[in-house]
């Protein structure tokens, strides 16, 4: 049933002319890298074009490259195409038995922000390999990301601030003491604020903390809704638009 499922999803994206291509890469570190990616059907030559960075949640982890698309990635492909802004998107699989960042589970917060994160920084190399070989404007990266990938997204705005030029994370939860490092970046974060999952709090602590740092970041905190409040997020086209027309000074 599950892989009937994740095939109709696909089928809906290949109408659009948008399935994302299951590809597999090694890091220089040894991390090998499965990822869904998707490239603009036809990019024009000397044009440049926005790189999305897509990291799922918990639940969707494995070695089946199919499941890291079951929620965000599609609605975005097809958001990106409604608004005609093509994209490159990224959409990587965390191993089963790993995170995309290290989760304090009594606080909510993020853990060991200030150790590796061997995997996160395969990731980075893929976009750095990516960014190289693609017509990618490096100034128009984004990365978001949901539940797991959501404190995924704040762990990465404290190690790369300077190479993000927005960031839309989704109910998850960061450290609030790495707030300085990117109260610069433009952010808008989501939570249902009936979370059971992962609390309110943490996004409302992330933005307080960045707020105090200087910054200006966006949150939307939906009434009433318990833990998926990325379907109505990514179905936004408000939001699209609002990350494809960030760009690094």
């Amino acid at each position: 049933m599950h892989a009937i499922l994740i095939a109709s999803v696909l089928c809906s994206c290949v109408a659009l002319g948008a399935q994302p291509e299951a590809r597999e890469w090694t890091a220089p570190n040894g991390t090998v890298i499965k990822y869904r990616w998707s490239a603009p059907a036809a990019p024009e030559p000397g044009k440049t074009y926005p790189l999305v960075l897509f990291l799922h949640g918990a639940g969707e982890r494995g070695n089946d490259n199919i499941a890291q698309i079951k929620h965000g990635v599609i609605p975005i492909l097809e958001g990106a195409e409604k608004l005609k802004q093509p994209c490159f998107l990224i959409a990587p699989q965390c191993p089963s038995d790993q995170s995309w960042a290290q989760i304090n589970h009594q606080s909510m917060r993020l853990k060991e922000v200030d150790q590796p994160n061997p995997l996160l920084d395969a990731v980075l190399a893929l976009v750095d390999d990516i960014t190289k070989k693609q017509p990618v404007d490096a100034k128009r990266f984004y990365v978001t990301g949901l539940s797991m990938g959501g404190f995924g997204t704040w762990d990465l705005l404290g190690r790369v601030p300077g190479r993000i030029a927005a960031a839309v994370p989704i109910c998850g939860g960061g450290d609030p003491a790495q707030a300085a490092k990117f109260k610069d970046v433009p952010i808008h974060a989501y939570h249902g604020d009936a979370d059971p999952v992962v609390p309110v709090r943490s996004t409302k602590e992330m933005i307080s903390a960045v707020e105090k740092a200087g910054g200006k970041p966006a949150a939307t905190y939906y009434p009433g809704v318990q833990h998926d409040s990325w379907t109505q997020t990514y179905n936004n086209p408000e939001l699209l638009r609002w990350l494809f027309d960030q760009q690094q000074k």
